[in-house]
């Protein structure tokens, strides 16, 4: 029946799409650039796939899905993933994902499944994963020429998104001249795709050679145009790599490359007898790839430190300084007055090594887990639960005020938020493939003689080292993720490890069926009256499913529009951009959140504006404030563990405490709650002060910036409202009011000692109370 052609071919072309597309997708529209995209443009394909295959299963009338070696591992992993969300500190971001991240929520991960049963079932053969692995290269050359110029200064994005040919385009935090991401999103994650794709280029260069010897004469005139091509690829693969500057992803490669030479090297050890040239001539290729990498790596850089003085750059620097230092000795010395010694102290002079902040981050995941240590906090749910058992040392680093959505080492996050049920099944996941493709793929296939299906099988393998190894410093994105599942697919169908005739078969009750299991062409069937309904219905289901994208999506643009709006201070062009993405997608929360501030601020400016005395006008604005106070209350208690929310619920109230006194005491209660939620965090504990002192609880306030400074002793604004408050409490103090004086003195004093010697404003106020 052509029915199930046209769906073969919808499934089969969508793959294609993927792998062409999502590394490829980005919008400047959306409150996230890059992985929001990416996921939706997956969803979307997946949905396809979907009502595709089960299209399938009602026009052949039966349930069909491949068994594979993996199946055991991978509901056992999805089990704890389901059961993870149920008992999670919020349902909501657990299926979903963390807003802006989204990867990793339950949906995502159900689609990563589903993707791969599709694949096993449907397009498990030689020469489909061949192509989608040439698809994945050309979308890889794509994104590569994409980012190769931002090194330089030029960034097609800027040139899409703005119209010039430069970097502009981009913020202080995203700096492609320094490190590049194309259209990844950051340079750690385009790194980690680029990782999994050059050990592809790498074994498609080596098997674009005639499986003769080359004579060591005339290595290059075996060069084909598409030898060329591979190795061009492979040259812009790696130099993008470097360009990036991360080291997890370097590590990755190289690690995965020597552990892919030691396999070469097990199976082929009965010819590495052969004279040196025999082997010249047989591996050269190889020889030239290694050296090709060593080159780059020494004439353009790698991103450790500790090895650059082994790079070209390094020894013409240390050539130079020792030429500097011999030409000093031959000078007299010249005698110069003392400098000052630079006072020691502990401000932040720079960004804290990354490494150091993740130690930090990772003794916060271990905290987690040792108090959550089943099922773990729910998926997705690190943002929350690390503010609940951040350390205190995260304070005095450069990122002490940021939010951590991830643990940044994926199996730390997987540890944190589903327990040891979910890190166990994920390891035995990963085990599970590795022991399959070494104990039955290289027993089925010949390691005597690598052939193209053998070298890549081992290609990809090594990809997969790449994403594990990269995972243990980072975390995954869509297209890591893509790869991560469908990996294992691809050698299972190249090395032919599943047998259809042991699918799993449930024989549908529908006019036709076949009793006996038995396969009929595709051409003998014919769909009766009640097929047509069933595959109505799941064409209705799926239309239904990526027009809930599209209203998702549509509805992310529209507050992502109103977010920026509201950054620049232009609430009431804002408020119907955020009206919009409330009423397209309702039950977002982060859409309330942001609504809530947005409606509190839109009242405040209006009750303080001339129009105040507007019956008109004071009405909208009460209809406001309660607008504001349903959005904060609704999305607080619908999401009771999310700190972030009881932040913004704290502004919220703060802010129509402008207008009225009254609401104080509820923004000095929201931001209690929010200490609970973050008894670390150093800027709650500052607010809380404030708002105490605000509420006239000057004691508290003063025992609440106590604990502040032991928290982060290089917060100037912690000492200097300490300072205010000692001083205010010495006005009514009677006796102890010197006391309490010098106490303030003290307070503002320290930040003059040990944080900023020329602040300005404690030299003036040590000033004014010492008169």
């Amino acid at each position: 029946m052509k029915l199930i052609s046209y769906c073969n071919r919808i499934i089969e072309y969508s793959f294609y799409l993927i792998f062409f597309l999502v590394p490829l997708v980005l919008a400047s529209e959306t409150s996230e650039l890059f992985e929001f995209n990416k996921l939706w443009i997956t969803y979307g394909f997946t949905v396809v796939i979907a009502a595709s295959w089960f299209t399938k299963m009602i026009t052949r009338r039966q349930i069909k899905i491949q068994k594979t070696p993996l199946d055991i591992p991978i509901l056992i992993f999805l089990l704890s993933q389901v059961i993870s969300t149920i008992i999670s500190l919020d349902p909501h971001v657990s299926l979903w994902g963390y807003y802006t991240r989204f990867n990793g929520g339950l949906l995502s991960i159900i689609s990563y499944v589903l993707l791969y049963y599709a694949f096993m079932s449907n397009l498990a053969s030689i020469a489909i994963v061949k192509r989608i692995i040439k698809i994945s290269l050309a979308s890889a050359a794509i994104t590569a020429l994409w980012g190769f110029p931002s090194h330089f200064g030029y960034d097609p994005t800027c040139l899409m998104f703005r119209g010039s040919f430069d970097v502009s385009c981009w913020t202080a935090d995203f700096m492609p001249k320094v490190r590049i991401f194309s259209t990844l999103g950051q340079p750690d994650w385009f790194a980690a795709y680029l990782s999994i794709i050059i050990p592809l280029s790498i074994v498609m260069f080596i098997n674009s050679f005639k499986q003769k010897l080359a004579p060591v004469k005339n290595l290059f005139f075996y060069f084909s145009l598409k030898s060329a091509l591979f190795l061009g690829l492979t040259i812009l693969f790696y130099l993008d790599l470097t360009y990036t500057l991360s080291r997890s992803s370097a590590l990755a490669l190289w690690v995965s490359l020597i552990i892919f030479a030691l396999i070469f090297l097990i199976l082929q050890r009965s010819e590495l007898k052969f004279a040196p040239k025999q082997l010249l001539g047989k591996y050269w290729h190889s020889g030239l790839v290694a050296l090709t990498i060593f080159l780059i790596i020494f004439f353009v850089g790698q991103p450790f430190p500790q090895l650059s003085k082994f790079t070209y750059a390094g020894i013409i620097s240390k050539v130079s300084s020792l030429r500097e230092a011999s030409q000093k000795a031959k000078t007299p010395p010249v005698a110069q007055k003392a400098q000052p010694q630079e006072q020691v102290h502990y401000g932040e002079l720079g960004g804290t090594d990354s490494v150091k902040i993740r130690y930090i981050v990772w003794e916060g995941a271990l905290d987690i887990w040792k108090n959550y240590p089943i099922f773990g906090t729910g998926v997705e749910t690190y943002a929350f639960a690390y503010y609940k058992f951040r350390p205190a040392a995260h304070n005095l680093t450069s990122e002490w005020n940021f939010l951590y959505n991830k643990a940044h080492n994926e199996y730390l996050n997987y540890l944190a938020t589903t327990g040891t049920f979910g890190i166990v099944s994920y390891l035995l996941m990963i085990f599970y493939f590795i022991y399959v493709f070494f104990v039955k793929v290289l027993k089925k296939l010949s390691p005597k003689k690598i052939d193209i299906n053998l070298s890549l099988s081992i290609a990809l393998l090594i990809s997969y080292f790449t994403i594990l190894i990269s995972n243990f410093f980072s975390f995954s994105v869509v297209m890591v993720s893509i790869y991560f599942y469908l990996i294992p697919a691809f050698v299972l169908a190249l090395c032919e490890l599943t047998n259809e005739e042991k699918s799993l078969v449930i024989n549908l009750p529908l006019k036709g069926i076949n009793k006996n299991g038995k396969n009929f062409r595709d051409e003998a069937f014919k769909n009766s009256g009640l097929q047509w309904v069933l595959i109505t219905i799941i064409s209705a289901v799926g239309l239904y499913m990526v027009y809930s994208l599209y209203l998702y999506w549509d509805a992310d643009k529209a507050f992502a529009y109103g977010q920026n709006l509201n950054r620049l201070g232009q609430y009431q062009q804002a408020y119907p951009y955020l009206r919009k993405a409330i009423e397209e997608r309702s039950d977002e929360p982060v859409f309330r959140d942001e609504a809530a501030i947005n409606s509190a601020t839109l009242a405040t400016i209006m009750l303080n504006s001339d129009n105040k005395k507007d019956p008109n006008s004071a009405a909208i604005a009460e209809k406001l404030i309660q607008e504001a106070i349903k959005y904060t209350n609704d999305v607080t208690m619908e999401n009771p563990n999310n700190v972030v929310f009881r932040k913004t619920q704290t502004r919220v109230f703060y802010t129509l405490a402008q207008i009225d006194p009254r609401y104080y005491s509820l923004a000095l209660e929201a931001i209690k709650r929010a200490q609970i939620l973050a008894p670390t965090d150093a800027n709650i504990f500052y607010n809380l002060a404030v708002l105490y002192g605000q509420n006239g609880q000057i004691e508290e306030a003063i025992k609440t910036l106590e604990i502040t400074t032991k928290l982060k002793p290089n917060y100037p604004d912690a000492f200097y409202a300490l300072g205010l408050f000692y001083h205010q409490a010495s006005l009514k103090a009677g006796s102890q009011s010197a006391e309490l004086n010098q106490k303030a003195i003290d307070s503002v004093q320290y930040i003059l000692d040990k944080i900023a010697p020329k602040d300005k404003r404690a030299t003036e106020a040590i000033n004014a109370w010492k008169k």
